[in-house]
Parts: structure tokens; C-alpha cells; sequence
């Protein structure tokens, strides 16, 4: 779906972004433009950043040997 109409970014090239290195919706805005023209996207692309971000790092998390929250005792 088009987040932003302006520069013409959809959800799935905000998700590429993220799984290419952008860590951040500022990054994503600096890499894609998104929400840099009227800003009527940046609540939903924060949204789309926020949750790609969450599900790279549940991910991520699934595939330690021990849960991150592990410690010896």
C-alpha cells in the first residue's frame, strides 16, 4: 500500500529499507524521502517502521541459543 503519495514510497519499501540496514524512522525518511513534502505519512510510516523493526528483532531473538534475558547465576 502507498504511504506517502508524494514521493511515492509504499509500506514495502519502507520494510526493505529496514531489512537493509535503517534503524530508525529518521533513517527511513532520510533514505526513501517518506514525509518530507506535506507530512500527512509520518504517523502511518512510523507505524509501518515501528512494526518491521519489532518483527526484525523477535526474529532475531528467536534465533539466540538462550533468551537475551538469560544470565548465570
Amino acid at each position: 500500500m502507498y504511504v506517502c503519495l508524494c514521493q511515492g514510497v509504499t509500506d514495502g519499501h519502507i520494510r526493505d529499507a529496514i531489512y537493509e540496514g535503517c534503524c530508525s524512522y529518521r533513517e527511513v525518511r532520510e533514505t526513501l524521502g517518506v514525509g518530507t513534502q506535506c507530512g500527512k505519512c509520518a504517523c502511518v510510516a512510523k507505524q509501518v517502521v515501528r512494526e518491521t523493526i519489532n518483527e526484525v528483532q523477535a526474529g532475531q531473538s528467536s534465533m539466540l541459543a538462550y533468551p537475551a534475558s538469560f544470565s548465570v547465576a
